[in-house]
C-alpha cells in the first residue's frame, strides 16, 4: 500500500460528514491540496495547486460558510484506525491550547492575547485565534526504538467572550461576566473531555481508561471537580500547592491540619526516591521519582483523592565533553490512584509530542493562513487542515509501519540517524505519489502533475 492510497482510505470515512457527494469531493481536494501546497496555505493557492484556477472559486469558500457539516467528526476515522496501535488498558491523550495569528480586523473570534514567543522580560501582544487541541499518544516505543507519535483527534476554536464596550450598561456587563465564567478554557476542556470519552466508546474502546495529560493551566478546581467514568487526569502542578491528608478517624474535621507542598516532598529525606525506566530522547533512560498517594488538595480538588508524583531533575549535557546541566523538577497530580507509576509517567513524558504537532501545523502546513473572515468559516477551515495532517501521520503508520523505510527520500548527512519520518518526509512522498499515480485521484476530479504542484508557488 502506498501513502496516498492509505490516506485516501482514511479520508473515505469523511463521506458521512458532508451532506452531498460533491461537498465531500471538494473537501477532500482542499485537504489534499493543503498538504502538498508550496508557500503560504491560502485558499486561492490551494485551488491553484489542484489545477482549478480557471474555475469558479466561490464554491470553495461556500464549503466552509454555507455547507452544514461538523468539523470535529473528521477525526472519527483517525481515532477508529489508530486505537489498535494503543496497547494496554490506558489510552493516553495530550491536551493543550494553541494560538493562530490573524491580521484581519473583521474576524470576530480574533482577540488580542499574550504572544507566547515574546521574551521573558517583555510581554508582547498578538491578534489571533485560540484553539484547544487533543492528540492521541500512540506508544510506538512499545514496539520499536522510536518516540511516540501524536495524532490530533480534536481541534476546536476556544476564543473567549468579547468584552462589552465602554458605553455598555450594567446589565450587559453582568451578562458578560456570567457568559465568560461558563465559556472559559477550563469549561471547554471539561466539555471536550466528555466528548473524547464518548468518541472512545463509539470507536469500541469502552473498556479502556482515557488518561489526559495536561499542563498547569488545567490543574484547577473546575477540571478536578468533574467526575467522569473511565476518565483520569495527570496534570503538572505548582510546587507550592498546599496539600494534606485526610484527618484521622474520629475527628469531626475532614482535612488534616498538617499541610505540605510538593517542594517539601522533594526535599524530605524521609521519603525515598524510586526508580523506573522511561523512553524519551531516543532511548530508555533512568528516571527518579517520589510518590505520595491519597493526598487532598483543598483549594483545587476539594475532597477528591489525588496522587502526587515528584520527578527529579534529569542530568543532561549539551555536548559529550561538556558539563552536566539539570532541568527543573516536575510536580504532577493525578486522579488515577491504582495505575502503574511507570505507565502514568510515560504518558506524561510523551505529552511533549503535542508541541511537535503545534510546530508542524503552523510552520510546515500553515494552519490558519487561509484568508477567511466569515464567522462560520474561520473556525472550520483550520480543522479540515489539521484532520488532513492527522490522517497523513496515520497513513504513514498503516502503509510503512513504525520505522523509516526505503520508500522515503534519502536522508541528508545531518539527519542520517533519524528513525522515523518527519512531516516534510511524508509531504515529499505524497507529492511524488500524486504525480505518479493520477488514477487514484481521478474519481475526485484531480489530475495532478509536477508542473501543477509547483506552478502555484508563484501565485
Amino acid at each position: 500500500m502506498t501513502l496516498l492510497a492509505a490516506w485516501l482510505e482514511i479520508a473515505q470515512g469523511w463521506k458521512t460528514v458532508f451532506p452531498q457527494q460533491r461537498s465531500f469531493r471538494r473537501a477532500l481536494r482542499q485537504a489534499l491540496g493543503g498538504l502538498v501546497c508550496l508557500g503560504r496555505r491560502t485558499l486561492t493557492r490551494i485551488i491553484w495547486t489542484n489545477g482549478d484556477q480557471r474555475r469558479r472559486w466561490a464554491p470553495e469558500y461556500l464549503l466552509h460558510s454555507r455547507c452544514p457539516w461538523d468539523p470535529q467528526k473528521l477525526f472519527a476515522p483517525v481515532l477508529q484506525r489508530a486505537l489498535p496501535w494503543c496497547f494496554g488498558r490506558y489510552v493516553g491523550v495530550a491536551v493543550d491550547d494553541t494560538r493562530l495569528r490573524k491580521t484581519g480586523k473583521r474576524i470576530k473570534p480574533a482577540f488580542f492575547q499574550r504572544d507566547p514567543l515574546s521574551p521573558p522580560f517583555h510581554v508582547n501582544l498578538m491578534l489571533g485565534l485560540r484553539f484547544l487541541q487533543a492528540s492521541l499518544l500512540v506508544p510506538l516505543h512499545q514496539c520499536a526504538q522510536t518516540s511516540a507519535r501524536a495524532l490530533p483527534i480534536r481541534f476546536q476554536e476556544s476564543s473567549p467572550i468579547k468584552r462589552p464596550g465602554r458605553k455598555a450598561s450594567a446589565e450587559q456587563w453582568e451578562q458578560y461576566r456570567a457568559a465568560a465564567k461558563e465559556h472559559n478554557l477550563s469549561r471547554q476542556f471539561v466539555k471536550m473531555m466528555s466528548e473524547l470519552r464518548q468518541a472512545l466508546d463509539a470507536a469500541g474502546a469502552s473498556l479502556k481508561i482515557l488518561l489526559l495529560a495536561v499542563d498547569g493551566s488545567f490543574c484547577n478546581r473546575t477540571v478536578f471537580g468533574t467526575l467522569l467514568t473511565g476518565v483520569q487526569i495527570i496534570a503538572r502542578a505548582r510546587k507550592d500547592a498546599v496539600l494534606c491528608f485526610a484527618a484521622p478517624a474520629g475527628l469531626r474535621r475532614f482535612y488534616d491540619t498538617q499541610k505540605f507542598t510538593p517542594e517539601q516532598v522533594r526535599q524530605d529525606p524521609m521519603r525515598p526516591w524510586k526508580t523506573t525506566r522511561l523512553f524519551y530522547g531516543g532511548k530508555r533512560r533512568r528516571v527518579r521519582y517520589k510518590e505520595v498517594s491519597q493526598v487532598l488538595w483543598q483549594g483545587g480538588a476539594r475532597r477528591r483523592l489525588l496522587r502526587l508524583f515528584v520527578v527529579a531533575p534529569t542530568p543532561y549535557r549539551k555536548r559529550k565533553s561538556g558539563r552536566f546541566y539539570y532541568r527543573q523538577p516536575a510536580y504532577l497530580l493525578s486522579t488515577d490512584l491504582t495505575g502503574s507509576p511507570r505507565t502514568l509517567l510515560q504518558i506524561y513524558f510523551d505529552r511533549w509530542q503535542i508541541e511537535v504537532n503545534h510546530r508542524e501545523e503552523k510552520d510546515t502546513l500553515g494552519v490558519g493562513q487561509a484568508q477567511l473572515w466569515n464567522e462560520i468559516s474561520v473556525p472550520k477551515q483550520p480543522v479540515l487542515a489539521v484532520a488532513a495532517y492527522s490522517a497523513l501521520l496515520l497513513a504513514a503508520l498503516l502503509a510503512f509501519g513504525v520505522e523509516r523505510g526505503t520508500a522515503y527520500a534519502e536522508l541528508p548527512a545531518w539527519r542520517r540517524h533519524a528513525r522515523r519520518p518527519s512531516c516534510l518526509d511524508l509531504i515529499t512522498l505524497l507529492r511524488k505519489e500524486m504525480a505518479e499515480q493520477p488514477e487514484l485521484l481521478a474519481p475526485y476530479q484531480l489530475t495532478p502533475t509536477y508542473e501543477k504542484l509547483t506552478s502555484a508557488a508563484a501565485a
